[in-house]
C-alpha cells in the first residue's frame, strides 16, 4: 500500500532530523506491500521572512490529499512564537480537526531518568491533550496598550462536544491497556466555571467505561506526582494548556525533550493527522549534526501505527530501543558523542 506523506521540515534542527525520518521510511518501504509517496512543503519561518505568511492561502488545501503530515519543527529568532504557531501549527490542527494530541512518556532502555532510582518499569504512560480548544482559544483581546490601564483578556473555551470526544478517546485508550487507569487533570478548586464543567463531563463519560479506574488530580499536585510517583500513571487526560505542560514535564523525567514524540490526531481517516517531535527547532544547535533524532524516529513509529502499519512500527521501535539499550552510540544530550547521522545509521543497521 502506498501512503502519501506531506513533509514539512520547518526550521532549525527540524531540517536535520527530517532526513532521519525519511531514511527510516525508505528502508521500511523495501518491504513488499509498503510504500510511501513524499511531497515537500517549505512552510517555515524562512518562508514567512520571504512571503509574510507561514504558508500560502491555499496551504491547508495543498495538505488535504495526504494520508499524514510529518513535521520537523517550527520557530526561529526574529519571528515571534505566536506568529509561527498561529500561522501554521494551529491552523493545521484545527482545520483538520486534529483534536487529540497524544504524547507517550516512556523511559527507553539504556536512558537515564532525571529521577533517582527510576527505571523503564517506572515511567510508562500516555498523555492525552485536548488539542483544539481550551486555553488556546482565539477569543479575547487587548485594550489601552501603552497606558496604565492596559489589559489583556483571554477566554478559556471548553465545550461539551470538545470534552466528550477527547474524553471518549482517552477512556478507550485506557481501556485498551493492561492497567486500565485514567487520571484526569483539573483545577476546579480555583477556576470557577470551566473546570467544574470539565469535571462534569468526565463524570458523565465514566459510566460508559466501567472497567477503567478514574482518578481526579488538581493539575499542580499531578505535576508533583509525575516527579515523585511516575509509576502511578497509565493514561492522563487534560485540557489544552494542562496537557501541554504535563506532556513536557513527563519527557524531562525520561531522557529529555530530545526523545519525546507526539501526534496530532483526527481519528477520521478522511483527513490527515500530523506527527511532530516535541523538541522544537533548537536554533542554538542547528547545523552542527548534534540534534538527537530519537524523537523524530519515534514520531515516525506513531505515524506508522496511525496508518495501521503495525509490523513496521513494531520493528522500527524495536531497532530504536535496541540501540538505546546498547548505549554505545548515543547523542551528546544523552552522554555520548554520536551525531544525528551516526545515530540514524546505527538504527538503520539494526533495522536491517
Amino acid at each position: 500500500m502506498t501512503h502519501r506523506i506531506a513533509l514539512i521540515p520547518g526550521d532549525g534542527i527540524g531540517a536535520e532530523v527530517m532526513p532521519s525520518a525519511l531514511r527510516c521510511l525508505q528502508a521500511l518501504s523495501r518491504r513488499p506491500g509498503l510504500d510511501f509517496e513524499f511531497t515537500d512543503f517549505p512552510y517555515s519561518c524562512e518562508y514567512y521572512a520571504k512571503h509574510g505568511v507561514m504558508m500560502p492561502a491555499d496551504g491547508i488545501e495543498q495538505l488535504r490529499p495526504h494520508d499524514a503530515i510529518l513535521l520537523g519543527a517550527v520557530g526561529y529568532p526574529g519571528v515571534p512564537d505566536h506568529v509561527s504557531l498561529w500561522g501554521l501549527l494551529l491552523p493545521i490542527r484545527r482545520e483538520f480537526g486534529q483534536y487529540v494530541n497524544l504524547r507517550p512518556v516512556r523511559l527507553l532502555r539504556g536512558l537515564t531518568s532525571a529521577l533517582r532510582d527510576r527505571g523503564p518499569e517506572d515511567i510508562n504512560y500516555l498523555v492525552v491533550r485536548e488539542n483544539n480548544e481550551g486555553e488556546y482559544s482565539d477569543i479575547g483581546g487587548r485594550m489601552y496598550d501603552g497606558l496604565p490601564e492596559a489589559m489583556a483578556i483571554q477566554a478559556n473555551v471548553i465545550t461539551r462536544k470538545g470534552s466528550e470526544r477527547i474524553l471518549d478517546y482517552a477512556f478507550r485508550l485506557a481501556q485498551s491497556r493492561a492497567r486500565q487507569k485514567l487520571a484526569y487533570a483539573t483545577k476546579s478548586n480555583g477556576i470557577k466555571h470551566s473546570m467544574p464543567f470539565w469535571d462534569e463531563q468526565v463524570a458523565a463519560m465514566a459510566p460508559n467505561y466501567p472497567a477503567v479506574a478514574v482518578e481526579q488530580y488538581h493539575v499542580d499536585i499531578l505535576a508533583a506526582n509525575l516527579v515523585t510517583h511516575p509509576d502511578w500513571f497509565d493514561v492522563i487526560v487534560g485540557t489544552n494548556l494542562f496537557g501541554d505542560i504535563l506532556s513536557d514535564l513527563g519527557p524531562a523525567t525520561a531522557g529529555g525533550i530530545g526523545v519525546a514524540p507526539s501526534a496530532n490526531i483526527n481519528p477520521d481517516p478522511g483527513v490527515p493527522s500530523m506527527f511532530e517531535p516535541v523538541h522544537g527547532s533548537a536554533p542554538d544547535i542547528a547545523g552542527q549534526d548534534i540534534a538527537n533524532p530519537i524523537a523524530m524516529i519515534w514520531t515516525v513509529v506513531m505515524m506508522l501505527e496511525h496508518l495501521n502499519e503495525h509490523d513496521a512500527a513494531h520493528d522500527l521501535m524495536g531497532a530504536l530501543e535496541t540501540v538505546t539499550g546498547e548505549g554505545k552510540v548515543m547523542t551528546r544530550d544523552l552522554g555520548g558523542n554520536a551525531g544525528t547521522v551516526e545515530f540514524t545509521d546505527r538504527v538503520l543497521a539494526e533495522l536491517g
